[in-house]
């Protein structure tokens, strides 16, 4: 980490469109980006129009079939020259993601180590993407199974994970053979362009990826309607994702969506309570509690339930609020104000309600979207805030009595993205892992997001996994060619 951090964006930091392989103005003028630490404008970028956004996808469409033709090796070494390019500049993607997110530069640079991990994993993955030739049952036949890259992609990132979820979208793509469109979130744009100079820099061919920043959604409604347009993947909030996805199924369009979640944090009686606290700082506080797998509900066993909250709220209460761009601060803005708002809101009908505040709950004067870390006791099962996913440094606890109780509490809700299990019992575990109803489940981890791991959820949190070997084939097509037995 840098030893002095500038204020200022890299001098280099892209602010117009990329398509085509040229930086291009925004037909539709410009937009601003906020630093949610200061409510002062960062900069103003280039908002794309409609016809820009067709642009962008003549290119990858027409840089198609020459990039899905090019050699596995070639696709493999420029991913792995972005990740290179990437760690030589962590202090300059820090300090973006920093301004114009709001993180701390700590979690800035956790997340470029977790964001590049996606690009030097796909330009593995690249060189091994396999078929087979096998056989049919009755012997008439032979099967030829071969991979195809399945088109032109549509990439819709959010705002809290700028680089990492840009990367684990880019990188399968380009790796499977696909060009893409990208649009970033209006809110934190600057990261994915600074990337998508990173992959132009190390030679990327031109219109193979192109990004389009907008605030306007018709943009991103006109790339899904267009029908060159092969895949969309999505990662943003359920009702958005829903929408998006009934829009898609108009031209049968293949989609991933990684979306929406509301994630248990279940300890037993039997748990390690310390280890337990542990694991909650991890999976609550990351990101300021603004991410799709934070523990959103503490479901605490009655017997420990009193030492548990003790101590998380003692070291909740104890974190500094700040700049991200402060080494002191461990924990920055909510990302705008109106969201800010929205979890004290939040807050106040839970105690409202009968929840009682352990620590935080009041909204700090001065500038920047401030929340402070929170914790709630005597949360009901069914209340609000237990069935809302917060997006904040809130931490609502409720008890339980019995494993089934447990169970059913944290199945209680539509979504199901992740969950956590604390406790000694193995057997326990592994009735979990199998009635819990999550895509993923930590185990006595509060963290375990890993490139080479798949990322998704069941239920309304999404279709298809990111990450690991399912990661490419969501950008694979399966062709199937017979062949005649050539011994009858």
């Amino acid at each position: 980490m840098s030893e002095q951090i500038s204020h200022e964006l890299p001098a280099d930091t892209p602010r117009t469109l990329y398509i085509n392989g040229k930086n291009v103005e925004g037909a539709a003028g410009t937009f601003d980006v906020t630093n949610p630490a200061t409510g002062e404008v960062l900069t103003s970028i280039a908002n794309a129009d409609v016809t820009q956004a067709s642009q962008a996808l003549d290119a990858a469409v027409g840089a198609q079939l020459e990039w899905q033709s090019t050699a596995p090796r070639e696709r493999a070494d420029l991913l792995r020259a972005a990740f290179d390019e990437v760690e030589r500049r962590k202090d300059d993607f820090a300090r973006v993601m920093t301004l114009e997110m709001g993180k701390t530069l700590a979690e800035s640079y956790g997340e470029i180590t977790y964001g590049a991990e996606y690009v030097r994993w796909f330009s593995e993955q690249a060189v091994r993407i396999a078929g087979r030739y096998m056989p049919t049952p009755e012997g008439n036949l032979r099967q030829l199974i071969s991979k195809r890259a399945v088109g032109p992609c549509l990439l819709v990132t959010p705002w809290n994970f700028p680089l990492s979820m840009a990367t684990r979208k880019i990188a399968p793509a380009l790796a499977a053979g696909c060009t893409v469109v990208v649009r970033p979130a209006s809110s934190t744009p600057l990261t994915t362009l600074l990337f998508g100079k990173v992959l132009a820099d190390v030679g990327v061919p031109d219109g193979v990826v192109n990004v389009i920043t907008c605030t306007d959604h018709k943009v991103v409604d006109s790339l899904i309607d267009d029908p060159r347009l092969r895949k969309l993947s999505f990662t943003g909030s359920t009702p958005v994702g829903q929408m998006l996805s009934a829009q898609a199924a108009h031209h049968n369009l293949r989609i991933s969506m990684e979306l929406g979640g509301n994630a248990a944090f279940v300890v037993f009686d039997d748990a390690d309570v310390d280890a337990a606290v542990e694991g909650a700082k991890a999976a609550k506080m990351r990101n300021m509690g603004q991410a799709c797998i934070a523990a959103n509900r503490f479901i605490l066993h009655e017997s420990i339930a009193d030492e548990f909250t003790e101590k998380f709220t003692a070291w909740m209460s104890s974190l500094p609020i700040g700049d991200g761009l402060d080494p002191n601060t461990k924990v920055g803005p909510i990302i705008a104000t109106k969201d800010r708002d929205n979890i004290a809101a939040l807050v106040d009908r839970a105690v409202e309600a009968g929840a009682k505040l352990e620590t935080g709950g009041e909204v700090p004067t001065g500038v920047g979207s401030f929340y402070p870390p929170t914790v709630l006791t005597g949360v009901k099962p069914d209340a609000e805030i237990m069935r809302t996913e917060i997006f904040g440094p809130v931490a609502p606890i409720t008890t339980f009595s019995t494993e089934q109780e447990a169970l059913d509490i944290a199945n209680s809700v539509p979504v199901g993205l992740a969950g956590y299990v604390f406790t000694r019992d193995f057997d326990r575990i592994q009735r979990f892992a199998e009635r819990m109803e999550t895509g993923m489940i930590g185990a006595n981890t509060g963290l375990f997001s890993n490139a080479a791991a798949p990322f998704g959820g069941v239920k309304e949190s999404g279709l298809g996994r990111e990450g690991s070997f399912e990661g490419i084939e969501e950008y694979l097509e399966t062709i199937y060619v017979a062949l005649p037995n050539p011994w009858r």
